[in-house]
């Protein structure tokens, strides 16, 4: 060989040396190889015997892969299928794919070795090359044996004769696209329907699906002369060795419904279609999904995953696996178990989650602050050193193996691949990256409550535990158990003794499955435990008892709480602070899951964040699966009406901010309601549009909003007082679509379907009870009125209570311009002369009648709302003074709610300020208390008015007094 051979590092062991000299003066010796080639190949020799190997034997494969400048060139995906099909393309019988495939596997295995570890790819290229090459090669062959197939025995079909093809699954790093080096792949085979092929020798196409994956096995799987491609693994299909080869869509479907168990949840979390129809195989994922992601949030995952990879390690230890980067403490596996625990546990109700790709679910945990940014970036950073230590020790030998060599000049070549200057240096940076993992992972995974039943040290918290564990499970006798409770703070005793053990031996308890009683024997000793530290534990025992009725239906939730000691703490306060909460959460398990975060559980979003959360939440879901979204809707609601009285009860929010955020909610959520129900009516009738022929424009809608909605007054279950307006006119009033309708006709139906969607209930529960009766005529009026209408409605025919109404109006959702019309309306109205002693006459008249209907009888208390001196006499002053001094003072109609109108009357000397600010405070008091009561479980009454309430509805009684006179009505004199 004329040409000089290239520096040979050396660092490396003298046979090394020579073997790599060897080889590069044999190569120069067979072809013309350019000289920069030659100048830089000693290194990827160096660190790949199966390089060395493969490129004597094969020579020209490396050569062909070379660039202009005598560079190992990168490979596009179309380049790539290009060569794969021309090389089909000559195979003509079954020796001749087998060769075609290991011919590929070969070049393109050569190509993506050499450039890593020459440094010209990084980890994310290799790992798509790596996966790509095996899609490529699974239908390739798939397709060729297909077609070979169907020559002698039809196309197979389903029953109305429509084509079948058999969908191939690739699981595991194949499914997410991140395959290393020397993997096994995993695959499972299906097809949609049974039937049979349409040949002139007709089988079923059971028996064609299985003689097609036993042949595309073979294909990819024997050893031939050119070696293998790869070793297949078909044991993570339904019922594993056992089962059919390849199965039908629906017996599928039914096995994992019926059979499925918790680890192939794991397993099909990765789940890709890789060869085969890929509409098929887009139907399937779609059918397997619900087994893989719960609807529901599912922290049982995080015990199933910690038993699983127990195993692992038990496993590992067994057959000394210490140093295995991928099974081994702090290795590859820990940092998929915690994505997967992720994935498992939210993905149901968080699609962003469902990915196959690691790194792109840890970006999503980092978007979500599911896991804080600093351990997001240590885990990716982890994962990709491992990474690149899988793949240099496969390339080693273009072996299957997770192991630090055992030979010392592998492990040299093993280090010097990665780039350290010696193995000490190498395992140190390793031991340091292990750690990280694993210390994250214990942070994820380790059972806050010693669910392995470690060894405790005994002490007086222990000692506790361990006495409440026994009182749970019956395992005391009575004065032993007595004897545990009143050392807490327990008063009556039996109460709480006869309550623990009615839930142990409930039928429903009894019945539970063996996972669901361990999760409910580790809660309960923590929940009694954490109760007893309220200051009225008899109270909150029944609740809680209760709730823990309800949700051990699901156990899942029984290990979020078991799991989340802090969201433990959260629940029992809530539930000690307010029965409504215990409640709702009873009610809706799933706001078990809000509880996890103290910093948003008390910090409810403004009305643009809610607008975002809402947006985001819905964002995943497609937009005609209304069902799902409109699910989507209510349990929002709930998560946000839950925060909001989190936040109320621990007083981080101040009454007038409660009523805000529950008026934002609710503007929020009707806003999203409208849209839904305007785009349905779109796509099926076409825009409204009205105008002449000369002339048209858009007809817009608008929603109204009044009393509690349109003063910013909403309270826990509020219900939505709405009128419906729209301005369509002219000669020609109709849609312009598919279907076409009368804009009167569109714009009902969509009020309709407003209010349906509104207050339809599911088991998701609803979102508003609405009440459409202060529309124009009422119940007997149009549900939909034009602007013009409703003008001509309130200047002719609208009562005096209807313009006291009009005091609490806006527009909350719609089209903004017609609002702003609205708006100019209101205040035409409001502002109208108006004779005093008439409509003073009216609204005395009006509160008479309320009272003799509605307000409490003598000795049943003071209902805060309804009896003389409570809210509603307030309401009738404010809607008078509005009414009869707007015409000279229209800044009084400027605001919708109360406390900003008393405000403006006393600024305008429509009223006395210290009178504005005496109704302000009793108004606030009032609902202040209401609010409590409502948290409290109870109504608007309170049996016993203590001195400060008699205080303020003397107060509020006086003013009506000195503006209306002395009441003419007998009701509600035991005030």
């Amino acid at each position: 060989m004329d040409k000089p051979l290239p520096d040979i590092p050396t660092s490396l062991p003298p046979t090394l040396q020579q073997e790599v000299g060897d080889l590069l003066a044999e190569l120069g010796d067979k072809l013309a190889w350019p000289e920069a080639f030659l100048a830089s190949a000693a290194t990827p020799f160096a660190f790949s015997h199966y390089l060395v190997q493969t490129v004597r034997q094969h020579p020209d494969y490396l050569l062909e892969a070379l660039d202009a400048d005598g560079r190992v060139a990168a490979c596009g995906d179309e380049e790539f299928d290009r060569q794969l099909q021309s090389r089909l393309e000559r195979a003509t019988d079954d020796a001749g794919l087998r060769r075609a495939l290991r011919e590929t596997r070969h070049r393109e295995m050569i190509r993506v070795a050499w450039r890593d570890l020459s440094g010209q790819a990084g980890l994310d290229e290799v790992m798509h090359d790596l996966s790509r090459l095996a899609r490529s090669l699974i239908e390739g062959g798939l397709q060729w044996i297909d077609r070979h197939l169907q020559t002698r025995y039809g196309q197979p079909c389903g029953p109305q004769g429509e084509p079948q093809s058999m969908v191939v699954l690739g699981l595991g790093k194949l499914g997410g696209g991140e395959l290393n080096f020397s993997s096994d792949i995993d695959l499972i085979f299906a097809f949609e329907e049974a039937g049979e092929t349409d040949g002139e020798r007709t089988i079923e196409n059971q028996e064609f699906f299985q003689r097609l994956g036993r042949q595309l096995i073979a294909a990819l799987s024997d050893v031939t002369a050119d070696g293998f491609c790869y070793r297949v693994d078909m044991r993570l299909r339904p019922f594993g060795d056992s089962g059919p080869l390849v199965m039908h869509f629906d017996a599928m479907e039914d096995y994992y419904q019926a059979h499925g168990r918790e680890w192939e949840r794991y397993a099909l979390i990765k789940a890709s279609p890789l060869a085969g129809d890929p509409e098929a195989g887009a139907r399937l994922m779609r059918r397997l999904r619900p087994f893989i992601y719960r609807r529901y949030l599912d922290y049982g995952t995080l015990a199933n995953l910690r038993e699983l990879k127990q195993m692992i390690n038990d496993e590992s230890a067994r057959r000394g696996r210490f140093e295995d980067v991928k099974h081994g403490e702090g290795g590859i596996r820990e940092i998929e178990f915690i994505a997967q625990s992720f994935q498992l546990i939210r993905g149901g109700r968080d699609q962003a989650l469902q990915r196959r790709d690691l790194l792109g679910v840890m970006a999503v945990l980092r978007e979500r602050d599911l896991l804080p940014g600093y351990a997001v970036e240590q885990l990716e950073r982890s994962y990709r050193f491992l990474r690149r230590v899988e793949n240099r020790l496969q390339m080693l030998h273009d072996q299957q193996t997770h192991r630090l060599p055992s030979n010392g000049d592998d492990r040299h070549r093993l280090a010097l691949s990665l780039g350290f200057d010696d193995e000490a240096s190498f395992e140190m940076a390793l031991l340091r990256e292990q750690r990280r993992v694993h210390a994250h992972f214990d942070q994820v995974f380790t059972a806050p409550q010693r669910a392995d039943g470690e060894a405790m040290e005994a002490s007086p918290e222990t000692d506790r535990e361990q006495q409440l564990n026994r009182l749970w499970q019956g395992a005391l006798a009575e004065p032993a158990a007595r004897a545990v409770l009143e050392a807490t703070e327990f008063q009556n005793v039996e109460a709480a003794l006869s309550g623990i053990a009615d839930l142990r031996e409930s039928p429903g308890v009894r019945a539970m499955s063996v996972t669901g009683r361990q999760r409910l024997d580790r809660l309960m000793p923590l929940l009694i435990g954490a109760i007893a530290e309220m200051d009225t534990p008899d109270a909150v025992l029944p609740r809680a008892l209760q709730m823990v009725r309800t949700i051990a239906r699901r156990s899942v939730y029984l290990s979020l709480l078991v799991e989340n000691p802090l969201a433990l703490s959260q629940l029992v306060k809530l539930v000690a602070a307010s029965p409504w909460i215990n409640e709702q959460l009873t009610r809706h398990p799933v706001l078990l899951d809000e509880l996890l975060d103290p910093r948003a559980l008390y910090a409810p979003p403004d009305r643009d964040g809610l607008r975002e959360e809402l947006e985001a939440e819905l964002a995943q879901f497609p937009e005609q699966d209304h069902e799902q979204m409109l699910d989507r809707l209510r349990q929002f609601k709930q998560v946000q009406t839950l925060r909001v009285a989190a936040a109320d009860i621990m007083g981080f929010l101040p009454l007038m901010k409660v009523s805000d955020h529950l008026t934002w909610l609710a503007e929020v959520l009707l806003e999203r309601v409208l849209q839904l129900a305007w785009e349905k009516m779109v796509e099926r009738h076409g825009e409204p549009q009205c105008g002449s022929l000369d002339g048209r424009r858009a007809a817009r809608f608008a929603v109204i909003g009044y009393g509690k909605l349109g003063g910013f007054e909403l309270g826990y279950g509020s219900d939505l007082d709405v009128v419906f307006l729209h301005d369509s006119e002219g000669d020609e009033t109709q849609t312009v679509g598919p279907k076409v309708i009368d804009n009167g006709e569109f714009f009902a139906r969509v009020a309709q379907r407003v209010v349906h969607l509104l207050g339809a209930f599911t088991p998701a529960g609803r979102l508003y009870e609405v009440d459409t009766r202060l529309r124009p005529s009422g119940a007997a009026g149009l549900l939909v009125s034009g602007l013009q209408a409703f003008r001509r409605y309130q200047d002719e025919s609208a009562w005096t209570w209807e313009h006291q109404a009009l005091v609490r109006a806006r527009f909350v959702a719609g089209d903004a311009e017609l609002g702003e019309r609205f708006d100019t309306l209101r205040r035409e109205v409001l502002t109208r002369e108006r004779d005093v002693a008439a409509l003073r006459a009216e609204v005395v008249e009006m509160r008479d009648r309320m009272l003799s209907e509605h307000a409490s009888k003598k000795g049943r208390g003071f209902h805060l709302k309804r009896d003389r001196g409570g809210i509603t006499d307030i309401e009738f002053m404010v809607q008078y003074w509005v009414l009869v001094s707007a015409h000279d003072h229209p800044a009084v109609c400027d605001w919708p709610d109360k406390i900003r109108t008393l405000e403006m009357l006393g600024r305008e000397g429509v009223i006395d300020t210290a009178l504005s600010e005496a109704l302000a405070d009793a108004y606030r008091d009032l609902r202040n208390r209401i609010h409590r009561l409502t948290l409290a479980g109870s109504d608007a009454r309170v049996e016993e008015p203590d001195d400060e309430l008699c205080a303020v509805r003397d107060r509020v009684i006086e003013a009506w007094v000195d503006v209306f006179g002395e009441p003419q009505t007998a009701a509600n004199q035991n005030a």
